[in-house]
């Protein structure tokens, strides 16, 4: 796969490297420590577009393609060095955006995506519940049909961007027995009565992004606020999910590079029984492992990017999602090994950002979840038909 930009794209990756290098994330490390989110770095990506850079230009946004995106976010990623924050947009625009993007009705769009775009509203996705992670089959939170509104009751937990949020992307059901037919998405605002919002517990990672529970008591939903059609939530999350899996780890491809051209100086400066330590085999080997991590993960996500708007469903936006994550918790273990004790401390970033790659294998669903569904589209967990004789 070649990469090449046109001008506008290279552009926009060098402003955002450099906002990032020059702007963002100044005290990110105390806002780790106290797990707060950065409001001001917030705004900064929003006066400089990276919250619209998807959405159509009638709606606010600058109306890139998912490859450009990518490209851009990789190099805010390159230069700035709060993951939480970066997070933090990967769910308001992947999760929350594209969803009132692709399946909202033209008064949502108009009504939202002006808001959602220039960071002036904050939005979320709320799935997981405490029985149904990414099993929408055993979703409990109900929407019942009154009148011209649906009542919404239910629990969600671990909402990225809850406590900061002003809207909401919430899946529940029109009925328990009909299982992922039943799911139907809605628009929920934070000021809707029967809405509540708390932070949840701290996390081990990723802590600038801060997440929450939603409680909905009975919350009156206009029916104009139902995304897409009834029962149609399956689909909406399903190719949400696509989207967020296959860009919402963008960013990490310019952290990785720049935590490998730091290693690279570090093994060319740090001399060890006379030498410096890059003419060690074990450390040469790391090196070059990380290296060939890196560039597959590149090809991996603009690959999933590249094919996001095509005719059919392919394994990439999972297969992105498992490979890169797994990479950079890889290559940030071997980086705390090439460290030593400083790689291991709170005082270098590294121990940050290994903690920040973990949860990126958790969130968008699992390494194991992302692996049942890639084995479902190849077609190895369908039910089991063979008749005697029949098996290969």
């Amino acid at each position: 796969m070649r990469f090449e930009w046109d001008d506008q794209a290279d552009d926009l990756y060098r402003d955002l490297r450099r906002l990032g290098e020059e702007t963002l994330s100044k005290d990110v490390a105390e806002r780790d420590r106290a797990g707060e989110f950065g409001h001001e770095d917030w705004r900064l990506c929003a006066e400089h577009g990276v919250l619209g850079l998807l959405i159509p230009p009638e709606y606010g946004g600058a109306g890139r393609d998912p490859a450009a995106y990518a490209r851009a976010m990789e190099g805010l990623g390159r230069g700035c060095g709060d993951n939480g924050l970066m997070m933090a947009i990967g769910a308001h625009v992947l999760a929350a955006e594209v969803p009132v993007w692709k399946f909202g009705d033209e008064e949502q769009r108009r009504r939202y995506l002006p808001g959602l775009a220039s960071g002036r509203l904050i939005g979320a996705n709320a799935m997981t519940e405490p029985d149904s992670g990414s099993d929408a089959l055993s979703l409990s939170t109900t929407a019942e049909r009154d009148g011209d509104s649906y009542r919404l009751t239910g629990r969600k937990l671990y909402v990225t961007n809850a406590p900061v949020a002003d809207l909401f992307v919430v899946y529940a059901t029109v009925g328990r027995n009909l299982g992922f037919t039943g799911v139907t998405a809605f628009l929920v605002e934070r000021d809707d009565i029967g809405v509540s919002v708390k932070e949840q517990a701290d996390k081990m990672g990723l802590r600038t992004a801060r997440w929450g529970e939603v409680e909905l008591d009975g919350c009156r939903v206009p029916a104009s606020r139902r995304l897409g059609a009834e029962r149609q939530g399956g689909t909406v999350f399903a190719r949400t999910m696509a989207w967020e899996r296959s860009l919402l780890l963008a960013p990490w491809l310019g952290v990785l590079e720049r935590e490998f051209d730091e290693a690279l100086r570090h093994c060319r400066r740090r001399r060890q029984f006379g030498k410096h330590i890059g003419h060690f085999q074990s450390v040469a080997n790391r090196i070059v492992d990380m290296r060939i991590r890196w560039e597959a993960s590149r090809m991996m996500l603009y690959r999933a990017a590249s094919e996001l708007d095509g005719p059919r469903a392919t394994i990439f936006p999972e297969a992105a999602k498992l490979y890169v994550s797994e990479a950079a918790v890889e290559m940030l273990t071997s980086l705390a090994q090439l460290y030593g004790a400083l790689g291991y401390s709170s005082e270098g970033r590294v121990e940050r950002h290994l903690r920040d790659a973990f949860g990126m294998t958790i969130s968008s669903g699992t390494s194991d979840m992302q692996r049942v569904v890639i084995a479902g589209k190849l077609g190895i967990t369908w039910p089991d038909t063979a008749r005697s004789g029949d098996e290969r």
